[in-house]
């Protein structure tokens, strides 16, 4: 009941925001055009434009939907600039929760008294996010100035009753929908549910940072503020306050006269970094979590800040999207079908010939266009979306993977809308094959996995006594089969007969009482 009444209200809040003139135009002549004429919805007012509705209608329906808005305001390939201007507002401008809560939270968390701990605290958050929010201050020990950011409370409890609403309506989805089935939507939702739940847990995104830090120790692309951890919590979380021009605000950005050509490929090379050099990405890089250091404008760099949402691949995955991209870059569709069957992302069964002519025919039309026009992560999505209909079934992690990827170019082509994705990703991933197969690495590679391989080793005599042994077993259960199964053939026969003889005795006695009546 409670989780009826949760989507009747989320239904009613999108309904009151007049969300059902988005639907109008798609839906023309029908029962739902129908259902939306009459809808008693129809008088509240349509005085704000339609942006400003969708914004407060997601940020009234609580955290899940303002992720949802969150990640639609990267995309203003998908829906239109007045909606995702307005949705770029959920980035850090969310309403605040009262910062009399804030400070109890921080002085519960950290046992102390605030005017202990800080000094020069804003009153004033710096920014209110979905999940936490942020305030300025300086630690009273160092002088320090610091950003401390502080988990909403009561938030774990409403991502709880929205999650529980979410499993329903995807059990119910699987159970009436093939599509469902086969994107496991409730496997997905699960999936969400552990990734969200992390980003309530501030001491793993103070793991998340200190651990992309050392990942960019010595390399000036992007920087790290560093975690206070001494100060940081389940809840609370200390770092040190960064100043920088926010990635969206081009007007800033040219007023400082920065290279955006070479910002924008800065990014790129970011994500190649963290994806196949790091093994771990930002997963969560929406406008309001870069910043840009402007100091220098002809050698701009990046600051990135909540690393609530990182992702990492496994060694496969990690190698098949190094081939896909490349064979993505070089238009080789068989090439692409053949990484999606040998990766089991589609249906084993599926024929390369048949899976290529499918993705040949969605993306050749985009290649018509000029390179710095592709739309790399929208293309991915041509490729993925056209695989469907051979049940494509992809990891998590890909698809957060996929995510980063259509931000970070999102972003890129904001700031330089000729960013051409491939002239930087292709000679980066050709280098990264080549030196992941260089003799020497393998090489190293092999020292490094010795101990491991030697210890398997050292299992194989067990491990083949084992399996001895199960084919014994086996061959046992087979024997002790036939021998049963010629006993119940032997049963079996010794029944007929029975039945045979009873058969005949019961015509004797059948026609001795016909031929003792005739004769009577």
């Amino acid at each position: 009941m409670r989780d009826l009444i949760r989507l009747i209200r989320i239904i009613h809040i999108l309904l009151r925001a007049r969300l059902d003139v988005l639907l109008e135009d798609r839906y023309k002549s029908n029962l739902v055009s129908f259902l939306l004429l009459i809808s008693p919805w129809k008088l509240y007012s349509l005085d704000q434009p339609r942006g400003e509705r969708l914004r407060k209608a997601l940020e009234e329906a609580g955290t899940i939907f303002i992720k949802f808005g969150q990640l639609l305001s990267t995309r203003p390939d998908l829906i239109p600039s007045d909606i995702a201007q307005s949705l770029h507002k959920l980035q850090d401008d969310i309403a605040a929760f009262p910062t009399s809560l804030a400070k109890e939270i921080i002085e519960v968390e950290l046992n102390s008294k605030l005017e202990e701990l800080f000094t020069n605290f804003d009153q004033s958050p710096m920014a209110a996010a979905s999940i936490a929010q942020v305030y300025s201050a300086t630690l009273a020990e160092t002088g320090q100035k610091v950003a401390i950011k502080v988990v909403r409370p009561g938030i774990d409890k409403e991502i709880d009753r929205d999650i529980s609403l979410m499993k329903k309506l995807a059990q119910r989805a699987e159970k009436h929908s093939l599509d469902a089935r086969r994107l496991r939507l409730l496997e997905l939702v699960e999936e969400y549910e552990a990734v969200i739940k992390t980003e309530l847990d501030m001491r793993v995104e103070a793991s998340n940072m200190r651990q992309t830090k050392r990942n960019f120790k010595g390399n000036s692309l992007l920087y790290v503020p560093e975690v206070y951890l001494e100060y940081s919590t389940e809840k609370v979380l200390v770092m040190e306050k960064i100043s920088g021009i926010p990635v969206d605000d081009l007007s800033s950005l040219k007023e400082k006269e920065i290279d955006l050509k070479l910002l924008s490929e800065r990014g790129v090379e970011i994500f190649l970094k963290q994806v196949f050099v790091d093994n771990f990405f930002h997963a969560d890089m929406h406008p309001g979590n870069i910043f840009i250091n402007s100091d220098e404008p002809t050698n701009p760099s990046y600051i990135a800040v909540d690393y609530a949402i990182v992702g990492s691949l496994d060694e496969e995955e990690q190698i098949q999207i190094g081939r896909m991209l490349l064979s993505v870059i070089g238009r080789d569709f068989i090439e692409i079908s053949n990484i999606l069957i040998d990766s089991g992302w589609v249906d084993p069964k599926t024929r390369a010939a048949d899976l290529e002519r499918t993705i040949r025919s969605a993306c050749e039309p985009m290649f018509e266009q000029p390179l710095e026009k592709i739309k790399f992560g929208e293309l991915l999505l041509y490729i993925f979306d056209s695989a469907r209909r051979f049940n494509l079934h992809m990891q998590p992690s890909l698809m957060l993977l996929q995510k980063t990827l259509i931000n970070i170019e999102g972003l890129g082509k904001q700031l330089y809308p000729k960013l051409d994705f491939w002239s930087i990703a292709k000679p980066f991933l050709q280098e990264w094959t080549s030196d992941r197969y260089n003799p020497k690495k393998l090489e190293a590679w092999a020292r490094k996995n010795a101990g491991l391989w030697l210890e398997k080793a050292k299992k194989l005599p067990e491990v083949a006594e084992n399996v001895l042994d199960q084919i014994n077993k086996i061959e046992d259960y087979q024997k002790e089969n036939e021998i049963r199964h010629k006993e119940l053939i032997t049963t079996l026969k010794k029944e007929r007969r029975g039945t045979r003889i009873l058969i005949f005795i019961s015509l004797i006695v059948f026609l001795s009482l016909f031929l003792s009546w005739t004769i009577n």
